[in-house]
């Protein structure tokens, strides 16, 4: 029987031999990867992660604008949003604001600024809007530190006063103090996060829009840090100070304070004066406040082109509009600048 085995034997070494072969060579290319990927002194848990948060986000997010090489960099300063009411669940329309926002400033930090964020803690609150936001590597969260934004300025003494807290308002006007605070100290971009951004905002400098004839508003604004116009816009907050009269300290401040700059009696057309230009209503408010509805009416993809050509981004006046049920998947303007300006969120939205 053993002599019978025998001639079966040198075909057993040769296989053994292709499969020890394969085996070193699978074992090499496996080493290879790993000193690849998980490089000395480096944690490989952490580079796992990184590689699979990578991956979920070029899924997420798909083919990401970069900032173009050639041509002038970018002006200096960053976009801003502001959350002050303490919540950390943000809105399928603040999360559209900030993407629509990180995505047409590819070479820009956008800010986020969130009272309800704990100071000193790099951790963010586990839900979709932060995991989506957090893929654009241009977007930042921090914690809204109120008293050290509103140190060395006039609205310091406003802010420690605590009855304020009590009026009907105070989220509104606290918002409003917090966007000159930034303007003041920081210069840049200021956007409310109800809106959706469609064009690169950087090429505007020390502007503001008219949400209608007469009226200013400070949805969006752009200035260079320490301009006397907002210096003025803070002072007048605090001489002027009403927190009991809607939009006193926001809309009504700036246009006061734009006629006294000027000065002028009405503001019926854009205009630039003294250096900062009021921009038309078409800019940020195509859809004035009355009008509202229209952002869930169906509009032709020919006639939302005529009507945004000459607008930058779109305030969506949430305060009025938010109780209103939108059918994503619609032919309505709001579902259509989902989809075109902030996809990712859009996707989002379509499973819900």
């Amino acid at each position: 029987r053993m002599s019978s085995c025998l001639p079966k034997l040198p075909t057993m070494l040769q296989s053994h031999r292709v499969g020890a072969l394969f085996i070193i060579i699978f074992s090499f290319v496996f080493f290879a990867s790993v000193m690849i990927y998980w490089r000395p002194g480096e944690d490989s848990e952490g580079q796992l992660y990184s590689l699979v948060r990578q991956r979920r986000c070029e899924q997420l997010l798909g083919h990401l604008p970069q900032p173009t090489a050639s041509g002038s960099p970018p002006s200096p300063g960053d976009v801003f949003f502001v959350e002050t009411s303490g919540q950390t669940n943000p809105s399928y329309l603040f999360t559209c604001s900030v993407e629509s926002a990180a995505r047409t400033h590819p070479g820009t930090r956008v800010v986020v600024l969130m009272k309800g964020l704990a100071k000193g803690n790099t951790s963010l609150p586990s839900n979709w809007s932060f995991s989506l936001l957090s893929c654009f590597p241009n977007v930042e969260f921090h914690s809204l530190d109120l008293p050290e934004l509103f140190s060395g300025t006039p609205l310091a003494k406003w802010y420690s006063q605590p009855e304020h807290q009590k009026e009907p308002y105070f989220l509104p006007v606290l918002s409003d103090a917090c966007r000159f605070a930034i303007m003041w100290k920081f210069g840049g971009i200021y956007l409310d996060t109800d809106f959706i951004v469609l064009k690169n905002l950087k090429n505007l400098t020390n502007a503001l829009g008219m949400q209608g004839q007469d009226v200013l508003n400070g949805a969006f604004l752009s200035f260079k840090p320490k301009h006397e116009f907002i210096g003025r816009c803070m002072q007048d907050f605090v001489d002027n100070y009403d927190g009991s009269i809607w939009a006193h300290q926001g809309p009504h401040l700036l246009t006061r304070v734009f006629k006294k700059w000027c000065p002028l009696s009405n503001i019926r057309h854009s205009l630039t004066c003294k250096g900062v230009h009021a921009l038309s209503p078409e800019a940020f408010y195509p859809i004035c406040w009355e009008d509202w509805k229209k952002l869930f009416e169906a509009i032709s993809s020919s006639e939302l082109h005529n009507l945004l050509q000459n607008t930058y981004a779109v305030h969506v006046w949430n305060k009025l509009s938010h109780g209103t049920k939108l059918e994503s998947t619609s032919q309505a303007l709001l579902a259509q600048l989902y989809s075109q300006s902030c996809p990712s969120t859009y996707a989002e939205m379509k499973k819900d």
